[in-house]
């Protein structure tokens, strides 16, 4: 009998979700995604995460995931070939760098993000307030191309766990004035930017998937 894989609850559009799948491609694991509806959420997933928001990642011994980056730090510490965790010494010779990742990431989670909802709430709603959030969100954008000036990407010439955190919601800020953002002073952030976009990888990550429902086929992700 076939050992029975993680389940995946996700979203296709949802930048959490988004970040999940990245991360559990990159790390070559394959799960059952099932895609849902945020309006028809499956009696499997609320009882599994009573949350009811994606991703949700439900391992083999019961245990859940309800954390978009314990998702992704779970994929990685199955398999890290490419060391996106930072863990094994940089090609260019800078010290472990581990921490600083994680330290990058929460201060996008916790300060970019609320900062990003209330840009892209602006635009929806014609707050007069747009270019006051805009201004609040190019502080984060700043850190980036700095970082992107020095190397191609956010910690070196090498991928790691903070460019598929941080790229899905860029990806939500590109979108929000996108003629502005096209002549922005930020070419290296665009650059960045359109590598993932631009990628198989992220072509596979998006795949779309028909909405999940009890009894029928799963849908392995990132089968080989």
């Amino acid at each position: 009998m076939k050992k029975p894989l993680p389940v995946l609850y996700s979203l296709r559009n949802c930048p959490y979700a988004m970040r999940a799948r990245l991360a559990i491609f990159a790390s070559e694991q394959t799960v059952c995604l099932r895609e849902v509806l945020l309006s028809q959420k499956p009696a499997q997933m609320l009882t599994a995460s009573p949350k009811g928001t994606v991703p949700v990642l439900v391992l083999q011994n019961g245990e859940v995931l309800e954390q978009s980056r314990d998702i992704m730090q779970w994929a990685f510490t199955q398999s890290d070939p490419n060391n996106y965790l930072l863990h094994q010494p940089l090609a260019n010779g800078k010290q472990n760098e581990a921490a600083t990742l994680q330290q990058l990431m929460t201060q996008f989670d916790s300060e970019f993000i609320p900062r990003l909802e209330h840009y892209r709430s602006a635009k929806r709603y014609r707050d007069p307030k747009l270019l006051q959030h805009r201004t609040e969100c190019e502080i984060y954008l700043q850190k980036l191309e700095s970082r992107l000036t020095q190397h191609d990407l956010l910690f070196g010439e090498q991928a790691c766990l903070a460019d598929l955190a941080i790229m899905p919601f860029i990806r939500q800020f590109a979108r929000v004035e996108r003629q502005w953002y096209l002549q922005s002073p930020y070419p290296e952030v665009r650059r960045w930017l359109d590598g993932y976009l631009q990628s198989v990888m992220f072509s596979k990550v998006m795949t779309q998937y028909p909405v999940w429902k009890e009894g029928e086929n799963e849908t392995l992700f990132n089968t080989a």
